[in-house]
């Protein structure tokens, strides 16, 4: 039975309940990095598997480069649409029956669809179970960033926010050595499959031993009528939940559509298969980047506020892509430190966001309202995604740079959108 988990305020002591919340959202988050990472890794060997053929002299011929990463591309875009599909209904759950019951549920959900993968006999099979185990990862973030900081006092927040941020890249880290150690290769990758299942543990302890947010039980009491989904678009919300879709939307297209998502499978096609183990290490590179830009974010908010210091990472992000998909052709140490330095910038928003979107919204619809203003931001990067697989078939000739380099254009909107938006440094949490 869980407890109701009441806030504290800023002097006074953290309790146990606070850090147990906090423990199983940052496990939550960070196994949600695990399931992320696991396609950048084993997609490609995947794809090449089970899109080969056999000729009539029965040869096996596998498939054009330009062909797999179009489908990649619709990989990585079923991921995204069904993180967003994620985030709105399980958002919407944590606001209607409360956040650690449906944190449960969507943790149990992103680990089963995921170990599922390991039976595909067919590139749809990969794709649709993708989707399903992204609904999970969706809902999963909305809820844990609702149910932290809503447990923890005011002052905490921008540390909360990176700790969010980078829980998700210590999993990408993870996944990233474990197949750094045993290489993914065409004919080994579904045992990787088979550890995105593990997380279903943490299902079971979030359910018996994560208290309840005190915040969103006396909200919950206070309204016979919960109707959070209108509410975040209703005239008196609606311009923040818009701006904060669209300040999701460039962190994760710049994400989606080059850094995370196309950089390794670059490497793989870089090195021509001589080393099965180079797109894990650079994955790894850009696991660690992330997880210190994780913590860089929301400190510089901290510093300056929330709208420079968004407008600068913006800034550095652009400058950072660039230099890398425009100054690189082979695989090596130099390469290396550029995708470090790519990752650390282009993850830092994944410190900001849980900062500044929490500060958008009140408790009442926080979770729906933090849940649509992300992953709607993954209905536009999953059309990120899905231009640099076209671009990099169509128009690039199976070039991997060219595509990304002209997707990460797309922080110069960034900059130009954050003047928009409601300066909160300093506020609290709208009740």
């Amino acid at each position: 039975m869980n407890q109701v988990l009441t806030p504290v305020d800023g002097n006074t002591r953290l309790g146990k309940d606070q850090w147990i919340v906090l423990a199983a959202a940052f496990l939550g988050w960070m196994f949600d990095g695990l399931e992320m990472g696991l396609f950048p890794i084993a997609a490609r060997p995947a794809l090449r598997d089970l899109m080969r053929t056999v000729s009539e002299t029965g040869q096996t011929v596998l498939p054009l480069e330009g062909n797999v990463a179009d489908y990649y591309g619709w990989l990585v875009a079923m991921f995204l649409l069904g993180a967003a599909a994620g985030g709105w209904i399980f958002g919407w759950l944590g606001d209607r029956l409360g956040r650690v019951k449906m944190m449960a549920l969507s943790i149990g959900v992103y680990a089963g669809f995921t170990g599922l993968c390991a039976f595909a006999t067919e590139p749809w099979h990969l794709a649709g179970c993708r989707f399903l185990s992204a609904l999970g990862m969706g809902g999963e973030w909305a809820l844990g960033v609702a149910l932290v900081m809503e447990s923890w006092p005011e002052k905490y927040r921008p540390i909360l926010a990176g700790a969010i941020g980078a829980a998700a890249n210590f999993g990408f880290l993870l996944i990233s050595i474990l197949g750094s150690v045993v290489a993914v290769t065409i004919e080994q990758w579904r045992w990787i499959m088979v550890a995105g299942a593990a997380p279903a543990l943490l299902a079971l302890f979030v359910v018996f031993f994560v208290p309840e947010s005190k915040k969103w039980k006396a909200s919950h009491a206070a309204k016979e009528k919960l109707r959070p989904l209108r509410e975040v678009f209703s005239s008196l919300i609606a311009e923040r939940t818009i701006l904060g879709i669209l300040l999701a939307s460039v962190a994760l297209i710049g994400t989606w559509g080059a850094v995370s998502a196309f950089v390794p499978p670059w490497v793989d096609q870089m090195i021509g298969g001589s080393n099965p183990k180079a797109k894990s290490v650079t994955q790894i590179m850009i696991a660690v980047g992330a997880i210190m830009g994780c913590f860089i974010g929301p400190a510089l908010a901290r510093w300056l506020n929330r709208r420079l210091s968004y407008f600068l990472l913006c800034l550095a992000s652009f400058i950072a892509c660039q230099y890398l998909f425009h100054t690189f052709s082979e695989y090596g140490n130099a390469f290396l430190l550029a995708v470090g330095v790519a990752g650390l910038l282009t993850a830092s928003f994944y410190g900001w966001l849980p900062l500044y979107l929490s500060e958008l919204f009140p408790t009442r619809v926080r979770a729906t309202g933090q849940g649509i203003a992300f992953n709607t931001g993954r209905v536009f990067a999953a059309a990120g995604a899905l231009t640099s697989g076209h671009l990099i078939k169509n128009v690039f000739d199976g070039h991997y740079p060219m595509a990304c380099a002209t997707i990460t254009c797309v922080y110069l909107l960034g900059m130009m959108l954050i003047a928009l938006a409601p300066e909160t440094k300093g506020q609290p949490l709208p009740d």
